[in-house]
């Protein structure tokens, strides 16, 4: 058994920069539908916790933006989808979750988004006389909690969008729009889909604004997970220690197993180091999915290995897909891929589905981007013979010191 966790002790590394901590069924999200329409229209909004200032502080170092916006896939991505979907953003009133320096809002300017009327602000402080950023009239509410909504309006600014968009400076679970939106834009993944737990934000934005048959992009989201072979690392970081210039170090092995295998890490491997095809953990449904469906994910798993390798331990990673409503998936669709059975698909093939529009990818045999895979490396690495299985489950489970931080537990054979 693997327990592993993500806290707030920074046992993973950097926020996304410092971040985080195969399967069957597993999936999470309601059946298709419009999820919005049959939710109070009001949600509470959540305590902002002292975890939560520490998290948006992050967020407000330029290095963390830099190095979301050098990720090419992601952004091109995203600025890809936005185009694709044109005809459902140009001429509505777009909300960008989580906007960070603004630059999904100005794509969705780009695609037509209409402008703010006059006397309206670029932006709006949470720090007013009633302690909540309130505007009506605009047309891309660019939302961030984070000091960088400062840089996010110059920005705007900069490039005379200032009647097209606005930046309110506050949670989202705080401002106010006076309005309903047509559509919902953030990306809100953190490492493993899950970590930082920035969904529950955009769940929060959906069930308040998101009009009847509106556009959420990322619309769906799955997790993966594969066994994997990673001999370099071993030797990189264990056994390193056994000939230190001609010195016998030995005795620092297990310190350095410690060290480097009793967190996940994040790091980049490649399709060679995958010992099976994946499985799917979960997946979600932007549209459906509700916010106690996070707390705990729990999946079994029955890998057969495809050759004779040493297993080092687990990877995961994700995929997000960028559809339109109309592109939802039948209930009987999605019931048959929500139940128990395990899964076994090649993200890949996902961009061959004639109903998928735009797939951001984060798997090992993909471009590489900013949140690279989240792997749980065994302490002892275990001779696999060609078409030995491996089987188990793993939890995936919410903190309860702080939501934004995950448990993992994961049991093996």
């Amino acid at each position: 058994m693997f327990t592993g966790g993500a806290d707030g002790n920074g046992h993973l590394p950097r926020p996304r920069r410092p971040r985080l901590g195969g399967l069957g069924g597993g999936g999470i999200g309601s059946p298709p539908g419009q999820g919005s329409s049959t939710v109070q229209p009001h949600p509470a909004a959540p305590p902002c916790t002292d975890y939560d200032m520490a998290y948006f502080k992050a967020y407000s170092h330029i290095g963390v933006h830099e190095e979301m916006l050098k990720d090419h896939v992601r952004t091109s991505t995203y600025r890809n989808a936005i185009m694709h979907h044109q005809d459902l953003i140009s001429g509505k009133v777009v909300l960008d979750v989580g906007c960070g320096t603004g630059v999904l809002s100005i794509f969705c300017a780009f695609a037509g988004a209409t402008r703010i009327v006059p006397g309206t602000h670029a932006i709006v402080p949470i720090d007013d006389i009633s302690g909540i950023g309130t505007v009506s009239g605009c047309h891309v509410y660019a939302v961030d909690a984070s000091d960088i909504a400062i840089q996010a309006m110059e920005i705007v600014g900069e490039n005379e969008l200032s009647d097209k968009v606005v930046v309110l400076h506050g949670r989202i679970e705080d401002v106010i729009i006076e309005e309903k939106v047509d559509v919902i834009i953030s990306e809100w993944m953190g490492y493993m889909l899950l970590y930082e737990s920035m969904l529950g934000s955009v769940i929060f934005a959906r069930d308040k604004w998101l009009k009847p048959g509106g556009l959420i992009l990322p619309s769906h989201a799955s997790l993966y997970m594969a066994p994997i072979t990673n001999s370099q690392r071993y030797q990189d970081s264990v056994y390193f220690w056994r000939d230190v210039y001609g010195i016998k170090m030995s005795s620092m092995m297990p310190l350095a197993k410690q060290c480097a295998f009793m967190e996940p890490s994040v790091e980049t491997i490649s399709g060679e180091n995958v010992l099976t095809w994946p499985t799917v953990v979960s997946q979600v449904d932007c549209y459906t999915i509700q916010a106690q469906e996070l707390e705990t994910i729990t999946a079994t798993f029955k890998f057969t290995s495809m050759l004779q390798a040493p297993l080092h331990g687990f990877a995961f990673w994700f995929d997000v897909e960028f559809n339109g409503p109309v592109r939802q998936k039948s209930k009987k669709q999605t019931n048959q891929s929500l139940d128990g059975n395990t899964q076994h698909a090649s993200p890949s093939s996902k961009k061959k589905k004639p109903d998928v529009s735009i797939v951001l990818s984060t798997a090992p045999e993909d471009a590489p981007t900013h949140w690279q895979q989240t792997l749980l490396y065994l302490f002892e690495p275990i001779e696999l013979k060609k078409d030995q299985n491996i089987e188990g489950s793993v939890t995936i489970s919410q903190s309860q010191q702080h939501a934004r931080f995950l448990n993992i537990c994961l049991k093996y054979l």
